[in-house]
């Protein structure tokens, strides 16, 4: 299995998975927000103990680390950049300040939409006065119609680094299609600011970072790299020297948000955006696979987010074609994935604009001060603070008992905080803190599932993160099984280590692939072929150039191909890498109708209307040794062996506190079954089983969580105004 290093940096833990020969070690650690490499290297330390030994001697033997982290993510919303300056085509400078109709909402809540009065744009990475037209113009088929000024650009680039500019992004009008004025743009700004004096400047180029139409998300794209540049170069670089001062020699992969890995040399800030949920995602998928699953969504429950993701017959292969980072929408095309303020930290508060109205979140209290019940400072109730307060997690067991907690402190700020506005116990209280956090996760559910047209019924949920196995009886109500693995707490890494190492290449090319009016496919091949050879040429240079081998990957490619009339895309997968026949043609596009059939109707297929190409895309793809499933004999369902102990926890659905079986995660063998109420514990996490559900645990050793026969309750379950049901 190979000997390799896969780590998750989330906004409250930063999770490990050790693989060493046939031996796969988890291990957490809290997050270091000051400095990520200090988390980085605490849980490094905690695998190399488990294997007996120190990190100086486990890095030299590592052949890979895979590194996911949320870095854009927080240094964006953080808002901590450098002062950025832009060129841009002369007459295009207001573009990005004016934006697309959508602008104002992009990136916010839909209850945050529904108040119009509130609605602004947000502020501008780049002010106006650090935009500068350059003088130059190319036409959409790459012809120069005005030579670049180099006089004009030297002239305005010393304006804007004047003005402060400590990055520069450049993004001219069709670049992408003949992207000679970019290049040149980047060799005066080296010719004036030498990249070997103190005051490098970063240099971003639009078509380098998105070769596609769409000079708003392009400019866009280019703008945030830029932005993000510097920040995550040097929280990488202090990754990096690490392992490097610990004896690491091998190569330092990054997971992009496009469902694969690359060298940290080859990954621009942005495509590393959102690359934990990803990482999951993609574990779920392989993972899925090997279980026989075709339908899986994927719920990471942390402590700062709730991250959702789906796959869908077999496949992951569902865009965001303009995705939002932030509050902008970029060009990049990103694998789907929700992401929402929901989990362990999220703080619970009284609304009282609407009625004493119950929320939790999106606030977090994060990793420090963290929850009440931390003991660190923090003073508002969370749902850590509800879950110890109902005794499904053990003050003295929590993060394997290396944090105890302090459940007196959580109970008194629910009071003080919740239970005393709202005229409840502080048990109903912390009841009703679930209640609402796991209904805003369920919601979100429905929503993705049902959009896309689909049943929850048709999959299974796989339930992962510190906070999935606690809280997915609640928020998997519509959907028949969970499965909780034994890594669920590191699931996100453990995605990462059986990801592919994969680029991603992308240009626009608009091509007639079948004329409408004649029905006749395209016959010129080599304005279909001429893009992927330049992307596979540019894909096999930049594997060898991480030590890899280009004559083991596989290539693929994908279309975004639409028909005439109609503004819906849909990436489709080509059957063959290129075409050079009549039959060639009509294989891609029967692979295309086929596809756009199955994801919209057959009644929406329009042949007279003719098939286009927007964009080719080319995958590049390494494939890496995937995870092997045990697969056990099913023996007795009597799962009293192992019992570990029993303590008192609050059941809603009971209305009160009964005394609760406790059993240990590792002890359970296949074929066990906890009938709820019962708490299973494992090193990271309680998996919180209630009345009318069971977990059995199957011949893989994973946990099924599903629905029992009914139970009987006592008194039903305080639900308050406004709350949702």
């Amino acid at each position: 299995m190979g000997r390799t290093v896969d780590i998750d940096v989330g906004g409250t833990f930063t999770d490990l998975v050790l693989t060493w020969d046939d031996r796969r070690i988890t291990a957490k650690a809290p997050t270091t927000p000051y400095d990520l490499s200090v988390g980085f290297l605490d849980v490094l330390t905690d695998g190399a103990e488990q294997l007996g030994k120190d990190i100086d001697e486990l890095l030299p033997d590592i052949e890979l680390v895979r590194y996911s982290t949320t870095v854009a993510m927080n240094r964006l919303i953080e808002r901590k950049g450098p002062r950025l300056g832009l060129l841009t085509t002369e007459g295009h400078e207001d573009a990005i300040l004016i934006g697309r109709g959508a602008q104002w909402t992009d990136g916010t809540r839909i209850s945050e939409r529904r108040n119009l009065a509130i609605q602004r744009k947000p502020e501008p990475l780049v002010t106006r006065d650090m935009i500068a037209g350059i003088r130059e113009r190319v036409d959409s088929f790459g012809q120069v119609l005005r030579p670049l000024d180099e006089d004009d650009v030297r002239r305005k680039l010393r304006r804007l680094v004047d003005g402060g500019a400590r990055a520069i992004a450049v993004s001219l009008l069709w670049s992408f299609a003949n992207p000679a004025h970019e290049k040149r743009i980047r060799e005066i700004i080296r010719e004036e600011y030498r990249s070997y004096h103190v005051g490098y400047l970063p240099v971003v180029l639009s078509h380098e970072v998105v070769g596609k139409v769409g000079e708003y998300e392009r400019t866009m794209t280019a703008v945030l790299d830029a932005y993000l540049q510097s920040s995550i170069k040097a929280e990488m670089e202090q990754t990096w020297d690490q392992l490097r001062e610990h004896g690491y020699r091998g190569s330092f992969l990054l997971t992009h948000n496009t469902g694969g890995s690359a060298e940290i040399f080859k990954t621009t800030a942005s495509r590393t955006y959102n690359g934990g949920p990803i990482a999951g995602l993609m574990g779920s998928y392989h993972i899925g696979q090997a279980l026989g699953f075709r339908n899986v969504i994927a719920s990471d429950v942390g402590g700062t987010s709730f991250d959702l993701g789906m796959v869908v017959d077999a496949s992951v292969r569902s865009y965001e074609f303009r995705p939002i980072i932030d509050r902008w929408m970029v060009g990049i095309s990103m694998l789907q994935a929700t992401t929402m303020g929901a989990g362990g930290g999220s703080i619970a508060w009284v609304n009282e604009l609407l009625g004493n109205r119950l929320e939790v979140g999106p606030r977090s209290a994060g990793s420090y001060p963290g929850p009440v019940c931390y003991d660190l400072g923090g003073t508002e109730p969370t749902t850590t603070d509800a879950d110890v307060v109902l005794g499904y997690i053990a003050p003295d067991g929590y993060f394997n008992g290396r944090m105890p907690l302090d459940r007196d402190k959580a109970a008194e700020a629910i009071r003080v905080k919740i239970a005393e506005p709202l005229g409840v116990s502080v048990d109903e209280a912390a009841a009703l803190i679930r209640q609402v956090i796991e209904s805003t996760m369920a919601s979100a559910i429905q929503r993705e599932v049902h959009l896309r047209g689909y049943h929850p019924e048709d999959f299974v949920l796989f339930a992962f993160g510190g906070g999935g196995p606690t809280h997915v009886a609640g928020y998997g109500a519509d959907v028949p099984t969970a499965v909780i693995f034994p890594q669920a707490p590191v699931f996100s890494a453990l995605g990462s280590s059986v990801m592919d190492v994969m680029h991603v290449y992308e240009q626009s090319k608009r091509i007639l692939f079948l004329n409408g009016m004649t029905q006749e496919l395209t016959a010129d091949h080599e304005a279909y072929n001429a893009p992927i050879r330049d992307m596979v040429a540019q894909a096999r240079a930049d594997l060898t150039s991480e030590g890899l081998d280009p004559d083991e990957a596989v290539f693929t490619v994908e279309l975004d191909m639409l028909y005439g009339g109609q503004v819906q895309v849909k990436r489709v997968s080509s059957p063959l890498l290129e075409i050079h026949s009549e039959a060639d043609a009509a294989a891609v596009y029967d692979a295309f109708e086929k596809e756009y059939s199955e994801a919209f109707s057959p009644h929406v297929v329009n042949k007279p209307g003719g098939a286009y190409i927007e964009s080719i895309i080319v995958k590049a793809t390494v494939p890496q040794e995937k995870l092997e499933l045990p697969v056990h004999e099913l023996g007795g369902a009597d799962p009293s062996a192992a019992r570990t102990t029993s303590r008192e926890a609050y059941w809603p659905e009971l209305a009160r506190r009964v005394d609760t079986p406790v059993f240990a995660f590792d002890r359970l063998t296949p074929g066990h079954r906890v009938e709820g109420p019962g708490l299973v514990e494992a090193e990271f996490t309680t998996i919180v089983v209630p009345p009318g559900r069971v977990l059995a645990i199957d011949e893989h050793g994973l946990g099924l969580l599903q629905h029992a026969s009914p139970v009987e309750t006592s008194a039903p379950t305080p639900v308050l105004e406004g709350a949702p049901a």
